[in-house]
């Protein structure tokens, strides 16, 4: 009994150490307040200049805009180099497939500075929002790789052959038996490329035109003037917002994942 007073008690320990922040922002949203911490009354005024501030309307639309591109560009790209990783025989396969994993392992910032310095000396170019797509592409592609691969490996390798000997051609054999076969580790890698792209900052700010902004190099620029931001108390309420949309999908996952366990 104490055993497991002391362990649940561990986890909520550690639960609320990782959301407090959380839930003191969500707190302080429903509030006017240009500071949390000081509490100035019951207001929903956020949540309304969230949807009608001619400034963070545009940061939220490039936000999502540049998330779903890329994440839809890397899905493709990353699921159509796992299939031909894991179909690579010999060698040159085995070193590939190391190196696909490298950029997983490797710091963000090294990303972002030579992603930075091909477009500019390289390639010659200006930063624009092509160069900014690129950058999020090559961080979400290599985890679209590592969310397809395992459901390759756990495929059945004759599927794909019975199908070619059953008179289907390569690319009808791939769209009819082994896209269905690898969905969930596709759509997973969708999500965490969705989740990449939102919460990336360092390659955005080393890749980024100077009249593009997305949610959190617009945050970083206003706390970095000191706060001194008139919009900067709005990305409370935006912040309770996309963790209420992250707690819905969540639930919906897990509900639907426990009814096929019950089938």
């Amino acid at each position: 009994m104490i055993k497991k007073f002391f362990s649940r008690g561990y986890i909520f320990l550690v639960l609320a150490f990782i959301y407090a922040p959380i839930f003191l922002l969500v707190i302080y949203s429903f509030t006017d307040s240009t500071v949390v911490g000081v509490w100035s009354g019951f207001s929903l005024n956020l949540y309304k200049r969230l949807l009608t501030d001619g400034e963070i309307t545009p940061v939220i639309v490039n936000t999502l805009v540049l998330a779903l591109v890329s994440s839809v560009l890397s899905t493709i790209l990353g699921t159509l180099g796992a299939i031909g990783l894991h179909y690579s025989r010999g060698g040159f396969g085995k070193v590939v497939k190391g190196a696909s994993r490298v950029s997983i392992i490797n710091a963000e910032i090294v990303t972002a500075i030579s992603l930075a310095l091909i477009f500019s000396l390289i390639l010659g170019t200006s930063r624009s929002y092509f160069s900014v797509l690129i950058g999020h592409m090559v961080l979400c592609t290599p985890f679209v790789v590592l969310s397809v691969t395992p459901k390759l490996e756990q495929m059945d390798s004759s599927l794909y052959e019975a199908a070619l000997d059953l008179g289907a051609t390569p690319s009808k054999a791939l769209f009819k038996v082994v896209l269905p076969e690898i969905l969930p580790g596709i759509f997973s890698g969708f999500l965490l490329s969705i989740t990449l792209s939102l919460d990336d900052y360092v390659v955005t700010a080393f890749t980024k035109p100077a009249t593009f902004d997305t949610i959190s190099t617009k945050v970083y620029n206003s706390l970095a003037k000191g706060g001194a931001n008139s919009s900067l108390p709005v990305f409370r309420a935006l912040t309770t917002v996309i963790f209420v949309v992250a707690i819905i999908v969540v639930i919906i996952m897990n509900i639907k994942s426990k009814k096929k366990k019950e089938k």
